[in-house]
């Protein structure tokens, strides 16, 4: 039985301006934003505030951790990604504890950050604005779908963001990938020289510095990474002295004043207990991340939130992609420097592809010479290893959508059901990328091979059986996570769940600023566009109260 009704909470003593709910790449901007702005924040994180030892821990603990987070089926279906194998499993959500639930026969991925920094503190760093080109929209099966904004609403926010984090990045004149206000480029290893210099002279593409995070130096950067909210946003939003952190409180729905299109506050669960606690302020900032932020909202309609574009929930999305790991002729013993979102490249097609019968664009990430092994466990000597992996517009769909599943988490908090597939489309657009990245591997001489005939890895071979990275088709939706959707903006209330500023038709006093507010997945990795997106929201909301 459902347990949260507002008559069964305490009220949690405290005067704030706004509440902001979520502490990650979204909602430290949006704390820092408001701070700035004069107004009282209380930033709530479902998750708890750790030390940063405790959140980035080392080897060879995480590597314990990741056998046991395996073992006890904390982290089944998050270790399919990546990034789980090369950060602490501490920053990734205990799926007994927060369940959701999918169809059988359509998984979907889901990645969580439960705990204060979020997902920011395992983010790849990359941080490519959109053009608009992409903001323009995509056919999709019930019509366009377009955003209510153009590159230029975002300009402001692109580069205060970009100068304020000190991102890298080229200026290369591209009309699909906007040039931001960027560092110099971190240069390429010789082998990504190579292929550059492949692709420009032999298929006449461009291949690009990409753009953002350098790898973390904690002499210069402090304990924290600069990609995360703790290590840039959310210290600087601290020290205003006008933001209370929250912490280990997951909100569950909204209250709504009766008769009125405002909220007055909302519910939270204590993660410890279970008890129910209200928050009240005037304005309330949702960047919980995509899935998260929709699930509030979905919990808030049984409060009785109203959604006039009956819009709430559908039309999610992540990037479809597809990866190919291959090598390339070289003999180095020098130390090779690491991936980040900086140190790689991008072949930014966008939607500029020959022969394409599908619609949308992608780009192809890469890096080579930056991940090998000992060479005791290469099985190709003389060569270094690199990879290509795809970022696959997807087309808005109603059918791909977030509903309450109608079973509860260990609180009585009702938790999602996301039920999401790749199209013909995306079908298609992966064989074309696959295409593609035989076409550029073979151009620059490299041959493509499976990641087993590359490396020897002994002790975790066997947990990669059947891993969805090292599949030839496309992964899973929620595997990248880039989710976004699902309260998109709109022009008016019968094109979105939200308006041009980000705020609820239904509740205006209510922003909706993290992935969920996008109409369209566009190509480019999300976040930086998201904390633009936050920013704009927020300075408008403290322009709303005379700030």
């Amino acid at each position: 039985m459902r347990v949260s009704t507002a008559s069964q909470s305490e009220p949690i003593n405290g005067s704030w301006d706004a509440i902001v709910v979520g502490s990650g790449a979204c909602g430290g901007v949006a704390a820092l934003t408001l701070a700035d702005g004069g107004a009282r924040v209380l930033l709530i994180d479902a998750g708890p505030d750790l030390t940063p030892k405790a959140a980035l821990g080392s080897e060879p603990a995480n590597a314990m951790r990741r056998l046991a987070g395996l073992s006890s089926g904390s982290h089944q279906l998050q270790a399919q990604h990546p990034g789980y194998w090369k950060a602490n499993p501490r920053l990734y959500a205990d799926e007994r504890l927060h369940p959701y639930s999918h169809p059988p026969d359509r998984p979907f991925l889901w990645t969580r950050g439960l705990q204060v920094g979020g997902r920011s503190l395992t983010w790849g760093g990359i941080t490519l604005r959109l053009s608009d080109e992409d903001f323009i929209g995509i056919e999709a099966p019930d019509g366009v779908t377009t955003w209510p904004i153009r590159a230029a609403d975002l300009e402001r926010d692109y580069a205060a963001l970009e100068r304020m984090l000190g991102v890298h990045g080229g200026r290369d004149g591209l009309p699909q990938l906007p040039d931001g206000e960027t560092q110099e480029p971190l240069p390429f290893t010789a082998a990504e020289q190579r292929f550059a210099d492949a692709m420009r002279d032999q298929l006449a593409l461009p291949v690009i510095h990409s753009r953002g995070f350098g790898p973390h130096r904690p002499d210069q950067d402090g304990p924290w990474p600069r990609s995360s909210s703790r290590g840039s946003t959310l210290p600087q939003a601290m020290a205003t002295g006008r933001v209370q952190l929250l912490s280990g409180h997951l909100l569950e729905h909204l209250l709504l004043e009766k008769g009125s299109d405002r909220a007055t506050g909302a519910v939270v669960v204590d993660q410890a207990n279970g008890n129910r606690r209200i928050v009240v302020a005037d304005l309330v900032v949702l960047c919980a991340s995509t899935i998260q932020t929709l699930a509030i909202l979905l919990r808030s309609q049984e409060q009785g939130l109203k959604d006039p574009s009956e819009r709430l929930g559908t039309r999610l999305m992540d990037h479809v992609s597809t990866s190919q790991f291959f090598c390339m002729p070289e003999q180095s013993d020098s130390p090779q420097p690491p991936l980040t979102g900086a140190g790689s490249f991008f072949l930014p097609f966008g939607r500029r592809l020959e022969g394409a019968k599908f619609r949308g664009g992608y780009g192809l990430w890469g890096g080579i010479g930056r991940f090998d092994p000992p060479a005791v466990l290469r099985r190709r000597s003389s060569t270094v290893t690199g990879f290509l992996i795809g970022h696959g517009e997807v087309i808005p769909q109603a059918s791909n959508r977030v509903s309450l599943s109608g079973a509860v988490d260990r609180w009585g908090v009702a938790v999602p059901h996301i039920d999401c597939q790749w199209s013909a489309n995306e079908t298609a657009m992966v064989a074309h990328m696959r295409r593609q990245m035989g076409i550029c591997i073979k151009a620059a001489g490299g041959e493509a091979l499976p990641l087993k005939d590359l490396f020897r890895l002994p002790l975790i071979e066997p947990l990669l059986q059947g891993a969805v990275a090292l599949s030839d088709g496309a992964s899973p939706p929620g595997y990248y996570i880039h989710e976004v959707g699902g309260a998109a903006m709109g022009a008016d209330p019968s094109q979105g769940v939200v308006d041009v500023f980000n705020r609820l038709w239904a509740a205006s006093n209510v922003l909706v600023v993290d992935g969920a507010c996008w109409p369209t997945s566009a190509w480019q990795s999300p976040t930086l566009t998201m904390m633009a997106i936050t920013q704009r929201a927020c300075l408008e909301a403290l322009r709303g109260r005379g700030g």
